[in-house]
């Protein structure tokens, strides 16, 4: 099966540092929200299949979408699945219906330079994502691809959330290899449309990354079932117009019920996560 996501015309599609920017104005918010679909987990009326795949990606989006600035569909937990037709369908849907959010495809691709266009084109082309994370540690010719599509959004892993990447990232202490890849994104930056992915579970580490960066903007995991200081997190990140960040949070939203008012459920989370990083952010002193 041929997989093609239908995008609108090129000239009507805004950039994806353009959307980013209308997704913090419009929704007042610094929340993405990430598809991870486990069928096993999925609420009583959703079946298991590639069918209801896409159905509770859309019924959650729906119910979240006005609450958020980005969406970040998880590649793996599709392909797993055997679902590509549904992620692309997911995309193209998650693009007509809310235009001003941009959709992540978080892939974590990372290859040497030939193979990274290839999986810029898969990302950008085959799929129409706005943008794509990516892993930087086989050096700057496997980024190089991607920043090509100077219109769509390259993230690039930075220091991650998870508890067992200090033995790459925070080596040696002296010129930790996060603060190094934070470095050259910088350099890759000359379009704009560079981010970089920074664990809101470490804040020291992630305010060292803005300070290195200056305003490039942040895609911040670990606020939800990481349980990662969140008010720490906005303070250390935040730029001084009080965006910059995206906190994505995937599974404390998709299953938040099991029964069937699991779209309710969803947005009752994502309201109470909303509200914090509003508050959080507004007890920023930011000048």
């Amino acid at each position: 099966m041929t997989v093609r996501c239908i995008l609108p015309a090129v000239s009507q599609r805004a950039t994806f540092q353009e959307q980013l920017r209308a997704g913090w104005r419009r929704s007042g918010s610094l929340l993405g929200i990430g598809f991870d679909p486990i069928p096993d987990q999925f609420p009583d009326p959703v079946s298991r299949d590639r069918a209801g795949v896409l159905r509770f990606c859309l019924e959650i989006a729906e119910a979240v979408g006005d609450l958020v600035c980005a969406f970040k569909p998880q590649f793996a937990h599709f392909a797993a699945l055997g679902a590509e037709a549904e992620l692309a369908t997911l995309i193209g849907e998650l693009q007509l219906r809310f235009p001003d959010v941009p959709v992540i495809l978080d892939a974590k691709r990372g290859d040497i330079g030939s193979t990274a266009e290839r999986y810029a084109l898969e990302a950008f082309e085959r799929y129409g994502a706005d943008a794509v994370t990516v892993n930087p540690y086989l050096g700057p010719e496997s980024i190089k691809p991607y920043l090509a599509y100077h219109d769509r959004g390259v993230i690039v892993l930075c220091r991650t959330s998870n508890p067992d990447s200090g033995w790459l990232q925070d080596y040696p202490a002296e010129d930790p290899v996060y603060l190094r890849v934070a470095r050259a994104a910088a350099e890759w930056n000359a379009h704009g449309n560079v981010m970089l992915v920074a664990g809101a579970t470490y804040p020291e580490q992630l305010e060292a990354i803005r300070d290195t960066v200056g305003d490039m903007a942040l895609l911040v995991p670990g606020i939800g079932t990481q349980g990662a200081d969140l008010d720490a997190a906005v303070a250390a990140g935040l730029t001084r117009d009080g965006a910059g960040l995206v906190f994505n949070t995937s599974r404390a939203v998709l299953y938040a019920s099991a029964r069937a008012d699991y779209t309710d459920a969803a947005r009752r989370v994502a309201e109470q996560l909303h509200e914090r990083l509003a508050s959080a952010r507004d007890s920023c002193a930011v000048t």
